[in-house]
């Protein structure tokens, strides 16, 4: 079942998500299987033979009803290294020329951003984070890349994300984090969750060769 709560990147409405999400778990309902959150959306997988989808929609309408009375979890700051440009950040300058910018305003624009993790997915751990300050919205690239290496920092209209294993990818790519997004072993097995809040730092290439080390 999938329940729409919006159709726009908002905090608030992300915030009803999130808050949708942590009331349904802490029913502990029979027969629902995952919970998926988006921007403005939370699809529910459940064992029709467990429980209705009759039911599953009461429980939602209630929760929604009184949603205030599911406080959310403190957010928790990821601090983000980052080495901007050259062969680590290849669409940098190309963000800089769109804008009429200087290469190192973009990156400002970049690291003085507190942006907030909306959702998880295309791959896993990639966190979807918003919003982008208006001088910096970029288009995706007309044709994707085959290959995009694994801590790509890459920002698409409102958006900026980190690629956390190599893969495709349409994003404007303007620098590279060594930090590792995503360990299926550990607990949790992702760096960040819903909700956190996230601040980039630029840090020189020989910074990154070292940590990656």
């Amino acid at each position: 079942m999938l329940v729409e709560l919006g159709s726009e990147i908002s905090p608030e409405i992300n915030r009803q998500v999130r808050s949708l999400l942590f009331g349904i778990e802490s029913l502990a309902l029979d027969g629902i299987s995952e919970l998926l959150s988006a921007y403005s959306s939370l699809l529910i997988v459940f064992d029709p033979l467990k429980i209705s989808l009759s039911t599953v929609k009461t429980k939602v309408a209630a929760i929604l009803e009184s949603i205030d009375r599911f406080p959310l979890p403190e957010p928790k700051t990821v601090k983000v290294p980052v080495v901007y440009g050259d062969v680590y950040g290849p669409d940098l300058d190309w963000v800089a020329g769109y804008h009429n910018l200087q290469p190192d305003k973009v990156i400002r624009y970049h690291t003085e951003t507190v942006f907030q993790v909306y959702m998880l997915g295309f791959t896993p751990g990639f966190p979807y984070m918003g919003e982008l300050p208006r001088p910096i919205v970029t288009p995706r690239r007309e044709t994707p890349r085959t290959r995009v290496p694994r801590g790509s920092v890459g920002i698409a209209l409102k958006q900026t994300g980190i690629y956390p294993v190599e893969s495709p990818g349409g994003w404007q790519i303007i620098g590279r984090t060594p930090l590792n997004l995503f360990d299926p072993a550990g607990s949790p097995p992702t760096l960040f969750d819903i909700g956190d809040r996230v601040v980039f730092y630029s840090i020189s290439t020989a910074e990154y060769e070292t940590w990656k080390a």
